[in-house]
């Protein structure tokens, strides 16, 4: 999963972003909304953090340019404030929660949690292609019955061939979802995270899934004969 969190307080921001990057979710950090709502547009983001107060647009200006483009990624809003009107204004505008400065980080990854939970309930209970299994709810991945244990970017890396199954993933497409907008591309890493995804959910199988397009990236889906690689 990658989060863009958007604050201008440097010592809050680099505390979510070092806590989230601890719980294996890749973190990007923007300090002012209109860098923000490019970041967003250009990045396929799988939640948003805003804090409301920010340099120039607003943390509701940000978002609500995110809904009027048909953009329902979903949003928690950070704030000082905290009557029932600020709540109810930032809910109206899109938001799918609103946590109150200041907060205990636990208490926000619970809410992201809850949030992600929702909305891959709606895109899918399980994720699977052939024999090979993912359940977001619970994280837990089966080929052929057999549980397989991954660690945190061997899982975001699998859950994000699954929701493109089929569909050709270029390095640099892995690279902006996987990681982080830090990371260096022109690294081998994307290659060895693939070489050891493959010696678990393909190694000890006859039916090999993540396949080689060659000069172009890699795809997930079931081999026939007119894919040859």
């Amino acid at each position: 999963m990658r989060l863009l969190v958007i604050e201008d307080e440097k010592k809050v921001a680099s505390h979510i972003k070092k806590g989230l990057e601890g719980e294996g979710y890749a973190v990007d950090v923007i300090d002012n909304g209109e860098d923000a709502s490019s970041m967003a547009k250009t990045y396929d983001y799988d939640l948003l953090i805003i804090d409301v107060m920010l340099p120039g647009k607003n943390g509701r200006e940000v978002l609500k340019e995110l809904r009027d483009n048909h953009d329902d990624t979903p949003a928690i809003f950070l704030t000082a404030k905290n009557s029932t009107e600020e709540k109810i204004l930032g809910l109206d505008l899109g938001a799918d929660d609103y946590l109150t400065k200041p907060f205990e980080f636990e208490e926000l990854c619970a809410r992201i949690r809850a949030i992600l939970r929702r909305h891959e309930s709606v895109r899918s209970t399980k994720l699977a292609l052939a024999d090979l299994e993912l359940n977001p709810a619970t994280h837990e991945v089966k080929r052929a019955g057999k549980r397989i244990d991954l660690t945190q970017k061997e899982y975001a890396l699998l859950e994000y061939f699954l929701y493109n199954q089929g569909k050709v993933l270029t390095r640099t497409m892995i690279v902006e979802h996987v990681w982080d907008q830090d990371f260096d591309s022109f690294t081998n890493v994307v290659d060895v995270y693939i070489n050891h995804l493959r010696a678990k959910i393909d190694q000890p199988f006859d039916k090999k899934l993540l396949h080689t397009a060659r000069g172009f990236g890699y795809v997930l889906r079931e081999q026939d004969a007119a894919h040859k690689d």
